[in-house]
């Protein structure tokens, strides 16, 4: 442990998260605080904490002349960068509650959220931001001003002005903020697969007691570099990928885009990354796609670099003992696994995973080639995380154990409860949802079925979530999804059968990998994917993937499409969560006929 650069801030140096940035800003003003892609110049730029506080004391000082007052509401509808913590830190430091809204959400989504939370200003980013909220903004009677990063003022709307004409160019000292740590943050709408998004409200202790509480579970490092790309809407990234480094004085790099994600790991060498399993997934799709391609000494050697690297990790867990296969890890590290760490950036080492299951075979490959991956657990409610693996306590199919001062128990039909104090404050405007939520005790009720052994806690489905089909069989969709979505032809699946006599499948299908099959199969690529050819494939490739499942998972009928479910399209939620009603309704004569006369 003492070789790392530990300087970080407690609770007690910083009672609300305005005070955290300021404290950080007065331990390390002329370090590196964050990094961004300059778009007009080509190139990195630095930004000091000293750099940050200016920027921020401006953005505070032109708040003030908006007139608004502790408690009111401020939106924040802008991709991570230095300006959305340059937003957030001004409005904290004035005591107003930040509302995050997705920069791709859907316009009925941000007309519920900005009138329900009765949002005052809202900042966004661009023209595409103000494209979707232009057909609403007349029904937002609250709002009094947008801010637009960048030049979308070709409009007849009063209320919108560029950053220039808005932020007051002189100098400004941000506001030591007086303000009890139960006080109002933040209201976080949630994705939902299902409803309209609920106000989660979290306090300014909340969000720091859960990163203080994360910080305990590592030995994170004042040297550390985070690549940011998950979106800082999600409390995930949020407490993980931006507090978080606050509280130890870390970099954080913006990444330019997941399509440009690659390029960005190896210029910006982070050393830790907060992800969902998506990220892995694709990589893990990508490996093999590429040694279908290569000799069978190049699959040999790779198959011995992740069992080795396996068995070297679990000596380390002293969950196996060693072994002389070990000695050979050197040269497989030399010839396989250090080439794929050097494409993450070769100083990685530690990858956060949460927001959705990790697939246990997809964690083993990445953990044998050397990358140490903690999947933890968490939910909006709990300010997020509530679980995560400990670096010397690392079960890979487990989500970790509960944080320190949290606390966990299996309720009814083994629903995982937790409490803490990163639970919420309750639901905005929702009294009643927050009571069914939260019992008298403190006890927030998270609708995940769960089991604990030896203190790791082990997800094993959602309680409204679970297929049961017509002869009693229990089927937990999700796990038969990852099965499946290892296989790089299918992009997407959701999994159907409630109260039918077997499981079904609607798939989209990767294009290119689509593409490939046709050549393959000699056909033309504007083939119906549903054609008899093309769906006989399909369930081969589901027969491979589901072999290790019991014989009632098997799947009978599939449907497949080459449009992808998007955010725009309402077929998932900003969290890539699939909307399984919505799209049960799009598909609805299609299941219909799966089961004609069954």
């Amino acid at each position: 442990m003492d070789k790392y650069n530990h300087d970080y801030i407690t609770e007690n140096n910083a009672s609300n998260l305005s005070n955290l940035f300021l404290e950080r800003v007065k331990r390390s003003p002329d370090k590196i605080a964050y990094q961004y892609y300059d778009e007009s110049d080509a190139k990195w730029v630095d930004l000091t904490w000293t750099e940050m506080s200016d920027h921020i004391g401006r953005w505070q000082q032109s708040m003030r002349l908006e007139n608004l007052v502790p408690g009111d509401r401020v939106a924040i509808m802008m991709k991570n960068s230095p300006q959305w913590v340059m937003c957030e830190q001004a409005a904290l430091g004035l005591g107003l509650v930040v509302v995050p809204l997705y920069i791709n959400d859907r316009a009925e989504n941000a007309l519920h959220i900005l009138n329900e939370a009765d949002v005052k200003l809202i900042f966004i980013d661009g023209p595409l931001q103000y494209k979707i909220l232009e057909p609403v903004l007349n029904d937002v009677h609250s709002l009094k001003r947008i801010v637009c990063m960048q030049d979308c003022t070709n409009s007849d709307e009063t209320r919108l002005q560029h950053l220039s004409q808005w932020v007051v160019n002189e100098s400004h000292q941000p506001a030591h903020l007086e303000l009890d740590p139960h006080s109002l943050s933040s209201i976080v709408y949630t994705s939902g697969t299902t409803g309209k998004p609920k106000g989660v409200m979290l306090s300014h202790g909340n969000i720091l007691w859960n990163a203080n509480a994360c910080s305990k579970c590592y030995p994170f490092n004042a040297d550390d570099i985070y690549l940011s790309f998950l979106p800082l809407s999600h409390m995930f990234e949020r407490t993980v990928g931006y507090y978080l480094p606050v509280l130890t004085g870390a970099t954080v790099a913006y990444a330019r885009s997941i399509d440009l994600l690659g390029e960005d790991l190896v210029s910006r060498k982070p050393t830790i990354l907060v992800t969902v399993p998506r990220i892995f997934e694709r990589v893990y799709n990508k490996i093999h796609l590429q040694l279908n391609e290569k000799s069978g000494i190049a699959k040999c050697l790779f198959n011995s670099a992740v069992n080795v690297g396996w068995k070297k990790f679990q000596v380390a867990q002293k969950r196996e003992r060693w072994s002389p296969a070990l000695l050979l890890w050197p040269i497989l590290n030399l010839l396989v696994a250090g080439k794929i760490m050097k494409k993450l950036g070769g100083n990685m080492r530690l990858a956060i995973s949460g927001g959705a299951p990790l697939s246990f075979e997809v964690g083993r490959v990445f953990t044998g080639l050397g990358l140490t991956i903690s999947q933890g657990y968490g939910m909006t409610e709990a300010s997020p995380v509530v679980c995560t693996n400990m670096i010397n306590d690392n079960e890979i199919a487990s989500v970790g154990q509960a944080l320190p001062d949290v606390e966990v128990r299996l309720g009814e039909h083994d629903e995982l409860q937790v409490r803490s104090p990163g639970v919420m404050l309750g639901y905005w405007q929702n009294e009643q949802a927050s009571k069914d939520i939260i019992d008298a005790d403190g006890w927030l009720f998270t609708g995940d079925k769960a089991s604990i052994t030896n203190d790791h806690i082990y997800i094993t489905g959602r309680l409204k979530e679970i297929i049961v089909l017509s002869n009693g069989e229990k089927v937990p969709p999700a796990d038969i999804e990852l099965a499946i979505c290892t296989d790089p032809l299918f992009e997407q699946v959701m999994i159907l059968g409630e109260g039918k006599p077997f499981i079904s499948a609607i798939a989209v299908l990767n294009t290119e990998q689509y593409s490939k099959l046709c050549q393959q199969l000699n056909i033309d690529t504007d083939t119906d994917p549903n054609s008899s050819v093309i769906k006989d494939k399909l369930m081969q490739h589901l027969k491979v993937k589901l072999a290790s499942f019991p014989g009632y998972t098997r799947i009978f009928r599939i449907h497949a499409t080459l449009e992808a479910w998007t955010v725009e399209n309402s077929m998932i939620t900003p969290t890539l969560k699939l909307k399984r009603q919505v799209i049960q309704d799009n598909f609805d004569s299609v299941i219909n006929d799966f089961y004609k006369g069954h």
